[in-house]
């Protein structure tokens, strides 16, 4: 059974032919053309502002012309990441999808439901004939997962709608009314190299983790690749340990998964060493991460690495550097309000970088913990550099549209939603800023493992978001 014949078939085959378009964060030029054809060739209003956003507009079915306009809103771009051992080119290559069980799944990558299903539901709105639905106004913004470039420069005065419905949430059963903001904290440094004559030097790999969303799931704590790659280098002084190359990590907003180091060592022993380290490190994510993998492997030694003094700076640095949960919600239980994620490190020809994304649904709490972060490499002469901030999205728990889709949802499921505000970010609060007034609600269906290669969709769960989505729309009130 192939994907394109799960039901609803109009979303699952919208879904497929937008995963055949390669569409990363900041190289969107391919989906956007694909967006732009879409809305040209069912000839509805596209609009494409400065930026890069795609509008297509849908006027009213017959009858339901005195109904409020609604805006529905999904990004483009998706996470591009793979498993070390999957041979993928995301240039060149569409996703491929398939079956297992009762969720739909990528080969080695991710899916690119976050946010494909919700692009696919307004995709299936606006070509299909025989739904009844009021005017709308879809956005499809570009490049969320990088900074919400595209919702940060939406262009004003092209919408007219009062209610906006963001399809981005990731549990069915859930209503997020708020959301966190987030900005990133980029450091670097340079180092002079010394010369490599003497010594043993190893390949260390860091795998199998889970990774996953460095919001939604910051709170399970799983292992970071680079924090677990610092505590197998971290006070090595009777080895002379000499860092030639670290890489761990890849995306900014992906809890990393994986981390590869090269270093020098002055004899053998390390390797006893780091299977002592392994074993501790083991015994401590037993829990959360089964498949952790740490190798250790001799190699050619290199002809420069840094300092054994230098080498021992950075380790001190990447210790004292917080990860993780900050602190919770005193207001929402259970709630994150405020964590950061130590995203990217590389050491690389001298060079030191990392890169860093900090969450809060406080302002001032997004800040205090940029700044936490920041510290330990300011104290170390490091550049420190903050930028993408976005705001969080307060929550109107009077909202009018919260509560036609509570009551709908209880007569349609006979169960109540949750309805929360959620510790990621949602283009929400920039577009209620560049549209004041909006009444708005994220919903959409369950999605597991998103930013990872383990990102799956439920089926069922799409059938459900698809009726209730539909329901929705038909019974939007007056104007």
């Amino acid at each position: 059974m192939s994907v394109r014949s799960l039901e609803p078939t109009i979303v699952w085959n919208h879904f497929e032919d937008l995963n055949a378009v390669p569409r990363p964060s900041k190289k969107e030029e391919r989906v956007i053309k694909f967006m732009q054809d879409f809305g040209a060739s069912l000839n509805l209003e596209t609009y494409t502002d400065a930026i890069g956003n795609v509008i297509i507009k849908k006027p009213a079915s017959a009858g339901m012309e005195d109904r409020k306009t609604i805006i529905l809103q999904s990004h483009l771009d998706m996470v591009h990441q793979k498993n070390a051992d999957t041979n993928f080119d995301f240039a060149s290559q569409g996703i491929q999808s398939y079956i297992d069980g009762d969720w739909v799944k990528a080969k080695g990558t991710t899916l690119g439901a976050d946010n494909g299903m919700g692009v696919a539901a307004m995709m299936a709105l606006l070509s299909s004939t025989d739904i009844q639905h009021p005017a709308l106004e879809c956005i499809f913004t570009i490049d969320e997962e990088t900074g919400m470039t595209g919702a940060i420069h939406l262009e004003q005065g092209k919408l007219d709608g009062s209610i906006l419905l963001n399809l981005d949430t990731e549990d069915d059963d859930e209503f997020s009314i708020g959301c966190a903001g987030g900005i990133d904290t980029n450091t670097s440094k340079s180092y002079h190299t010394v010369p490599v004559s003497c010594g043993v030097a190893y390949k260390i790999t860091v795998n199998g983790l889970k990774g996953g969303h460095s919001g939604v799931d910051i709170d399970l704590e799983r292992g970071n690749a680079n924090k677990i790659m610092n505590r197998l280098m971290f006070n090595a002084t009777d080895f002379n340990l000499q860092i030639h190359e670290i890489d761990g990590g890849s995306l900014r907003n992906a809890i990393p998964r994986e981390s590869f180091a090269t270093i020098v060592v002055n004899n053998s022993g390390y390797a006893d060493e780091v299977a002592k380290r392994t074993s501790d490190i083991k015994a401590d994510y037993q829990h959360e991460e089964p498949n952790l993998n740490i190798d250790i492997e001799e190699v050619e030694l290199p002809s420069t690495a840094l300092s054994v003094d230098d080498s021992a700076e950075i380790s001190r640095i990447l210790y004292a550097v917080h990860n993780g949960v900050f602190c919770m919600s005193r207001a929402i239980d259970g709630l994150v309000e405020t964590s950061s994620s130590l995203a990217r490190v590389i050491v690389k020809e001298g060079n030191f970088t990392t890169q860093s994304l900090q969450r809060s649904s406080s302002e001032s709490g997004k800040m205090d913990v940029a700044y936490t972060v920041g510290a330990p490499f300011e104290l170390a002469g490091c550049t420190v550099e903050r930028g993408g901030s976005y705001p969080g999205w307060t929550p109107n728990p009077d909202s009018e549209i919260l509560d036609l889709l509570v009551a709908k949802y209880e007569k349609l499921f006979n169960e109540k939603p949750k309805v929360s505000a959620i510790h990621a970010g949602l283009e929400c609060g920039l577009l209620g800023e560049r549209y004041p007034g909006l009444d708005m609600i994220s919903f959409g269906p369950t999605i597991k493992g998103p930013h990872s290669p383990d990102e799956r969709v439920g089926i069922a769960s799409v059938q459900k978001f698809w009726s209730f989505l539909l329901e929705i729309v038909k019974d939007i009130p007056k104007k």
